[in-house]
């Protein structure tokens, strides 16, 4: 009887898999995921043709919420090289984020998703390495500096695993207090991991 029991297990198992019923739960209420993301800033980078041009990095950790959305907090360095004369002045900013992911849309097999997101960002900036002086003998009004400000973020994920879920985002920074631009916008690609 239990070798019977076995095999009417096996059978049913094998007629969920084959007929899609058994898919992964996902986007549950308490699930988190670390995230690691790298973008291109203001541009696309390039030691020889852009100079003005950067590049930004981010690790995070996210918390779904009951209705799918997420709450994300992290840190980020954004890497830029501000236009001066026939050079460049290479400036960094350090911030720390807090948001919420709103998911507008989904595909019915939960694989696709996209998000929108907004961001409280808190930081630092520092511009010519922190030093005032530049090599030409003119001084910078502001060399380092605290930053504060937001982000608008649309983020599309792509599960190509239950644990594994690749994003593709755009991003809008808005930073105050800095010497920097106030605007940066961002486009890059991630990965997360479920755990």
């Amino acid at each position: 009887m239990s070798i019977m029991k076995r095999y009417l297990f096996l059978a049913f198992a094998l007629l969920a898999l084959l007929t899609g019923q058994a898919g992964a739960q996902r986007c549950l209420p308490g699930m988190r995921g670390i995230r690691f993301t790298a973008e291109m800033a203001d541009g696309f980078y390039s030691r020889t043709n852009r100079h003005d041009a950067g590049y930004a990095f981010s690790l995070a950790v996210s918390t779904y919420t009951k209705n799918g959305d997420q709450w994300v907090f992290g840190g980020e360095t954004l890497q830029r090289n501000i236009p001066y004369r026939n050079t460049h002045i290479p400036m960094a900013q350090y911030t720390g984020e807090g948001g919420y992911y709103h998911t507008f849309l989904s595909s019915p097999d939960k694989v696709l998703f996209l998000n929108l997101g907004i961001s409280a960002l808190l930081g630092y900036e520092t511009v010519n390495g922190g030093d005032k002086l530049l090599d030409d003998g003119a001084a910078l009004h502001r060399h380092e500096s605290f930053i504060y400000g937001g982000a608008a973020t649309l983020e599309a994920e792509g599960y190509l695993s239950d644990r594994v879920v690749l994003l593709l985002r755009l991003r809008e920074r808005f930073i105050w207090g800095g010497a920097s631009s106030r605007f940066h916008c961002q486009y890059g690609i991630g990965v997360k991991y479920i755990f």
